[in-house]
C-alpha cells in the first residue's frame, strides 16, 4: 500500500533542538589547529549558532512539501520517497538514490531538468530520514537493491533505470543486478577502483597517481568509516545525543570532499543535518557501512560512469571495464563527492546524454 506522506516536524522536537544548540559545551582547541585535529571549532560555532538563530526549519519544510511524498511498507520497513511524474507519459523511469552522509535532498536542484525526460523516483534509503531507522540488521545495498525493485514494481514500472552516487552508486549497481530484465542502465558519479595486480595493463601516469590516492586510503582507512562499520551503535549515541556532534560529523564530510569552487550552501547541509537530527537516524545509517559487504552480485548492465575531480576517489577505466559493461564515460573539470548538489547541471546532463545513447 502505498500512502501520501506530509512532513510535519512537532514543535517541541524543533525547541528541544534549540534548547540543546543554546547549551552546548564546547571543547578547547590549541592554537593554530587548522584542520590538523579535525573541523575547527571556529567555523562549528558559526555553523551551529545560524542553526540556532538563523535556519528556518519550517521554511524548508514548506518547501520540501511542495514535492509529492509517499510512503509504503516493504519487508517490514517504512520507506519514503518522492514521486514526479513527467510532463511526457512515454518517458523513461529513473530511481535515484542517494548516500551517505547524503538524502533524498541531495536530488532537489536536478529534479526540474530530469523531469524533462524522465519519471523520478527518488526514496530515502532505509535507516535514513524518513524512512526511519531500521529494526533489525542486515539493510545492505543488495537488500536495499531488491527493496528497489518491489517499490519500482508497485509503482507500474516495467522498465527503468537507476542513478546514485556514494552509496547510492553501489545499490544502483546492485539494483542492474537484482533485476536485469527491468534496468535497461545504472548511472554513477561514485565508482572506486581497487588496484589489482594481477589486471597485466598499462596505465597512464593520471592513472597510477589515482590508485596511489586509493592506496594511501586503504592503508589509512577513514575514522568515520571505522566507526560506522565496525561500533556504528557506539557513536550513534553522541551523534543522538548533541547536535552540535551530528554537526560536526557530517559538516567535516562536506567540507573535505567538495570542490570549493562548487560549494553547498549552509542553509542546505543544515537542511541535511536537520533530517538526521530529527529523524535519530545516526546510528542507523551508519549501521549499512556495517551490513554492506564486498562481493556483490555482478552489474552486467549498462553502466555509465561520471568521474568529478573532487571527490574521495576517481575512478581508473581500464580497471572498471574489466568489471562492468561501460557505455558511457564522463570526466569533469569541477565537481565532487555531492555532485548533484554542487554541480546539478553537469550531473543532470550527463545522466540524460547516457539514458538517450540506449
Amino acid at each position: 500500500m502505498i500512502k501520501p506522506f506530509r512532513i510535519d516536524i512537532p514543535q517541541p522536537d524543533l525547541d528541544d533542538l534549540n534548547d540543546r544548540l543554546s547549551r552546548t559545551r564546547w571543547p578547547n582547541e590549541v592554537a593554530d589547529a587548522g584542520w590538523d585535529y579535525g573541523f575547527p571549532l571556529a567555523r562549528l560555532r558559526e555553523l551551529a549558532e545560524h542553526w540556532r538563530t538563523g535556519y528556518d526549519w519550517r521554511a524548508h519544510e514548506a518547501e520540501l512539501n511542495e514535492l509529492p511524498h509517499f510512503t509504503t511498507e516493504i519487508e517490514g520497513q517504512d520507506i519514503h520517497f518522492v514521486h514526479i511524474r513527467s510532463a511526457n507519459p512515454d518517458a523513461l523511469a529513473l530511481i535515484l538514490t542517494h548516500g551517505w552522509p547524503g538524502s533524498f535532498l541531495e536530488f532537489l536542484d536536478v529534479i526540474e531538468p530530469l523531469s524533462r525526460d524522465f519519471h523520478l523516483v527518488i526514496p530515502s534509503i532505509p535507516g535514513y530520514g524518513f524512512s526511519g531507522p531500521t529494526h533489525e540488521r542486515g539493510w545492505s545495498t543488495d537488500r536495499i537493491a531488491r527493496a528497489w525493485a518491489e517499490l519500482m514494481r508497485r509503482l507500474g514500472y516495467e522498465r527503468y533505470g537507476a542513478q546514485g552516487g556514494d552509496f547510492g552508486s553501489g545499490i544502483s549497481m546492485a539494483l542492474g543486478a537484482v533485476a536485469p530484465e527491468q534496468v535497461v542502465g545504472v548511472h554513477v558519479n561514485y565508482l572506486p577502483t581497487r588496484p589489482d595486480p594481477d589486471a597485466g595493463l598499462e596505465l597512464s601516469e593520471e592513472d597510477e597517481a589515482r590508485l596511489d590516492k586509493v592506496r594511501r586510503l586503504m592503508t589509512n582507512r577513514p575514522p568515520y568509516q571505522a566507526l560506522q562499520a565496525t561500533t556504528p551503535q557506539t557513536i550513534g549515541y553522541a551523534l543522538t545525543d548533541s547536535p552540535v556532534g551530528q554537526l560536526a560529523w557530517i559538516a567535516e564530510r562536506f567540507a573535505q570532499w567538495t570542490d570549493p569552487r562548487s560549494p553547498v550552501g549552509d542553509d542546505r547541509m543544515l537542511t541535511d543535518v536537520s533530517l538526521y537530527w530529527l529523524t535519530a537516524t545516526a546510528a542507523s545509517s551508519g549501521r549499512l557501512h556495517h551490513d554492506t559487504q564486498r562481493g556483490n552480485t555482478p552489474c552486467r548492465v549498462p553502466l555509465g560512469v561520471a568521474v568529478f575531480p573532487h571527490d574521495i576517489t576517481q575512478s581508473v577505466r581500464p580497471l572498471a571495464e574489466r568489471l562492468y559493461d561501460i557505455r558511457h564515460w564522463s570526466e569533469f573539470e569541477r565537481g565532487g563527492h555531492f555532485a548533484a548538489m554542487e554541480v546539478p547541471d553537469l550531473l543532470a546532463e550527463d545522466i540524460r546524454v547516457f539514458f538517450a545513447g540506449l
